[in-house]
């Protein structure tokens, strides 16, 4: 990370707090969701400020692919959850709000909604229903 970077400066990923971090290795680090959409929502960032999957290093993507795995296989064991919606925000455009690269990690329960059918289509509720 560059400190002289006012990117870097602000971003709240590049400052969180030692007592927030659930897993780390040397490259990647996951905190729980500060606005969680389910009991377990996990964060999964990169250590580096980059702003894009498509900007992380072969290995910065394979710590991300690792740490999702241990993650999963944690929340499953502490949560018992039914599925899971893993989600990236890659770009203004696709409503990326931190511009510091991060996977959610959404553990999904049997009764949290009406009908999951679709899952993260539902961004565009209009083309959601596709299976009628």
């Amino acid at each position: 990370m560059n400190k002289n970077d006012n990117t870097v400066n602000v971003c709240p990923f590049c400052h969180i707090n030692d007592n927030q971090i659930i897993y780390q290795d040397d490259l990647v680090m996951s905190i729980r969701d500060g606005y969680p959409l389910s009991v377990g929502h996990t964060l999964i960032i990169p250590k580096r400020h980059i702003a894009s999957l498509f900007d992380a290093t072969d290995e910065e993507q394979m710590a991300l692919l690792q740490a999702l795995r241990t993650l999963k296989i944690e929340l499953t064991q502490q949560y018992a959850p039914d599925g899971y919606n893993i989600g990236i925000n890659d770009g203004l455009a696709a409503g990326q709000t931190v511009l510091h690269l991060h996977i959610h990690l959404i553990p999904r329960y049997t009764g949290d909604c009406t009908d999951p059918r679709g899952g993260v289509r539902w961004i565009f509720p209009e083309k959601a229903v596709y299976w009628l």
